[in-house]
């Protein structure tokens, strides 16, 4: 694969509702598209999943944008030819960190590789699945009249897991209440790193509500304490923002940090680094599933490659492109139909972006 031409689309969707989390608010989602053209003119999609501030990582859009402008895409256009895109991870290595940047290209690349091969990526990485079962994120409400609508309504519409956000100060009793509204379903809670070791009495009180998961109720870059709390909590610890890379995730499960973690290939550098982390977790008997980040249907459409994977049996947040957007950027819209997702089985992605839509929503374009 020789890369002729590589395309930065800076773009701005409207959420259809905000999403509200123990640290931010989310009411319009910037997002960078990399739009990657082939010598033969195969064209790859990446989506840089990145947040405006550094709420969630350190890095933000603008300095993924910088980082990609300065340094990754110089790296890239000094590549005469690419065998494979596992080749990327080598040559983006000599720069520490910035994987929301790298995994941006790095996708794209993988993209571009699927469709000259004539296979889906999904194949390609090794997936075995064709359905998936997924799960829904619901952010804070006002009212837990509204909280407890919105459950309902994901029930209905046969989600297979509810992921709640809490914080301090917003959680036993939210969760009572929907416990016993809902006294079966399966839910789970995310804290965001909103709590501390010192409120492992309160925590212990989560343990009767029956939960999946507690993710990321401790720091976002700690193992220690969280080994300590998973000790204690009958309730499974899953670490989400600690997972930065298979280093971490070997930390993690070498110190039984977690019992499940939760691997989002953009925040690891990649879907090669989060295909090492779903193998070695698939080899210590980690539970794994697919993390969300409120993508639009490309993101979420390596998403979906990638949890077709074996190991992905925890339903991930693989929601319909309805879920967030009046209307997507891919053709044709990513599908939920009881509760589960369909693979696609066309080369690369396995859909289309939509031209027109991609530039009424964006704000800025560079090309390389």
């Amino acid at each position: 694969m020789r890369i002729e031409k590589m395309t930065i689309h800076k773009i701005e969707m409207p959420l259809k509702s905000p999403f509200v989390t123990a640290f931010n608010t989310v009411n319009n989602r910037s997002l960078l598209i990399v739009e990657l053209e082939s010598a033969n003119g195969v064209v790859g999609w990446g989506e840089c999943s990145a947040f405006d501030a550094p709420w969630y990582t350190e890095e933000t859009t603008d300095t993924c944008l910088y980082m990609m402008k300065e340094f990754l895409i110089p790296e890239m256009s000094g590549v005469n030819e690419f065998d494979h895109p596992e080749e990327l991870s080598g040559i983006f290595n000599r720069y520490r960190g910035h994987h929301m940047a790298k995994s941006c290209l790095e996708t794209a690349l993988w993209d571009v590789y699927a469709k000259s091969e004539g296979r889906p990526l999904a194949e390609v990485l090794g997936g075995t699945r064709r359905e998936l079962e997924v799960g829904i994120a619901i952010g804070m409400q006002t009212h837990l009249d509204d909280l407890l609508f919105k459950i309902e309504e994901a029930l209905q519409s046969g989600y297979k897991r509810i992921k709640l956000k809490m914080k301090p100060g917003e959680d036993l009793d939210v969760l009572a209440a929907v416990r016993s509204r809902f006294p079966k379903a399966p839910l789970m809670a995310d804290a965001n790193s909103s709590y501390r070791l010192e409120d492992l009495e309160h925590l212990k009180e989560m343990d009767q509500f029956n939960l999946l998961m507690i993710e990321q109720p401790l720091g976002a870059r700690d193992f220690v304490e969280h080994a300590e709390l998973q000790k204690v909590l009958e309730t499974p610890i899953c670490l989400d923002e600690s997972i930065t890379s298979f280093e971490a995730a070997q930390t993690a499960v070498a110190i039984g940090s977690c019992e499940i973690i939760a691997i989002k290939h953009s925040r690891v550098g990649g879907l090669m680094q989060a295909k090492r982390i779903h193998d070695y977790c698939q080899k210590h008997n980690v539970n794994v599933w697919a993390g969300g980040m409120i993508e639009s249907g490309i993101g979420k459409a390596h998403n979906i490659a990638l949890a077709s994977l074996a190991g992905f049996e925890i339903p991930g947040d693989i929601t319909a492109s309805t879920r967030y957007w009046e209307q997507d950027i891919i053709m044709p819209e990513i599908k939920m139909e009881n509760g589960k997702v369909v693979v696609p089985d066309t080369p690369g992605i396995g859909y289309e972006v939509n031209r027109e839509l991609l530039e009424r929503y964006t704000v800025d374009k560079m090309s390389f």
